[in-house]
């Protein structure tokens, strides 16, 4: 096939987008100076952009330069590319790569991509199957920041002389005395504060998020204005690397030993029947069971270890507290373990898509606990829970992994 010309690429990226409103020059002038104010750095401070081939990462790209900043454009490559292309709507694969280095391009920018598949398997793809081979329901969008993105681009970053580094997510960050402290997206609907909990003070000080004060909306206008196709790129669903959501598929290949059958367990010691593999599981789960009492029934405990799946009624999911591991804190007090001893209130955030709920935190046995107010529900050890201040719930205050649970005595 023959190559294709640059000008041909540019043209696969620049176009009229139909039905999005370009922005007004008012509203894009606006856009620029938000952007300015989320930076705080003089014109000319070089920032590096991390852009995975998304309409906001590339806005944020694109405002920073014309904000007057010196942008480099960063992208990684996590997994097998060539097969990524396959894989609609996968995050950080070839297309998305492809519409990175080409929006770098017509911005003016220089562009990296640096592969990092190695590292994202080891602290992502592992840890997420092994996860769910102990009975857990992981985040991996959660350990990609925390590990890869903030912690190994971040030194990307500093090594090209970056004075910071902005991404397209949608989380404030606001400076009060010498702390940055991290605070909701202006468009609560978009706000991603839940996945970026383990942002450590550091890094937070580093980081720029240039689209905390925009709504989506506006993001895809400024797209439309610049001529981006991807203005009306869909944004991801799925984790990146199961874009098709058949996560149970991929942990079959890489931890066959979860397929190995085990029974289904009534809480009051009957057994109901069997299953065909632990990782088919999580808490909470009520479809798929193929056991039947005359009453919903739950998961609502695993076992991995006797490869059991423990069942009972919705009332049985109530958790009365939970035990974190792997905690951040962007709190006042020194550490997490001082909140604790000195019995914090806190909102607690089990999962992304639930409200946060009132609680208090506990220190107990060398370890922080969530204690909260009234029962809370959809509480799996491996995921995350994110505590925001009673006073300012816009505020995050950190968070850390559940590592344990204690139910509601029903």
């Amino acid at each position: 096939m023959a190559a294709m010309t640059m000008d041909a690429l540019t043209d696969d990226i620049l176009c009229p987008v139909p039905d999005i409103a370009p922005m007004s020059q008012a509203d894009m002038d606006a856009a620029i100076e938000s952007v300015r104010q989320a930076v705080g750095l003089p014109a000319g401070a070089r920032v590096v952009a991390a852009m995975s081939g998304g309409v906001d990462s590339t806005v944020v790209a694109a405002l920073l330069h014309k904000a007057g900043y010196d942008v480099v454009g960063v992208t990684l490559q996590l997994y097998d590319h060539g097969e990524a292309l396959k894989k609609k709507g996968a995050c950080c694969a070839g297309q998305d790569i492809h519409d990175a280095r080409l929006a770098a391009d017509l911005i003016g920018i220089p562009h990296y991509v640096l592969d990092y598949e190695n590292r994202f398997k080891d602290a992502v793809i592992d840890q997420f199957a092994d996860s769910y081979l102990k009975g857990q329901t992981p985040v991996p969008c959660i350990r990609c920041n925390q590990t890869v993105k903030f912690r190994d681009l971040l030194d990307v970053a500093r090594d090209l002389g970056a004075e910071a580094m902005a991404t397209g997510h949608y989380v404030r960050r606001a400076t009060h005395g010498n702390r940055s402290q991290m605070r909701k997206a202006v468009d609560h609907s978009r706000d991603q504060s839940y996945f970026l909990f383990a942002t450590t003070q550091d890094q937070l000080d580093y980081l720029r998020f240039p689209l905390a004060d925009l709504e989506k909306p506006q993001v895809r206008g400024v797209a439309a204005s610049l001529g981006l196709r991807i203005a009306a790129k869909p944004d991801s669903q799925d984790i990146c690397f199961v874009p098709t959501g058949d996560y149970r598929t991929l942990i079959d290949r890489l931890r066959p030993q979860g397929r190995e059958a085990g029974d289904i367990v009534h809480m009051d010691g009957r057994v109901l029947g069997r299953h065909s593999g632990i990782t088919d599981y999580t808490i909470g789960q009520r479809r798929g069971l193929n056991v039947a009492v005359g009453e919903p029934l739950f998961v609502v405990k695993l076992d991995p270890e006797h490869r059991r799946v423990i069942v009972g009624p919705r009332e049985a999911l109530l958790t009365a507290r939970l035990t974190l591991e792997e905690t951040n804190w962007l709190g006042d007090q020194a550490t997490i373990e001082e909140a604790a001893r000195d019995g914090a209130p806190v909102l607690a955030r089990v999962r992304s898509t639930r409200q946060p709920s009132s609680a208090r935190l506990m220190f107990v046995e060398d370890a922080v606990q969530v204690v909260f107010d009234q029962g809370e529900e959809g509480v799996a050890p491996g995921q995350a829970c994110v505590l925001y201040d009673p006073a300012d719930d816009e505020r995050v205050l950190g968070g850390g992994f559940i590592a344990s649970t204690t139910a509601v005595a029903v």
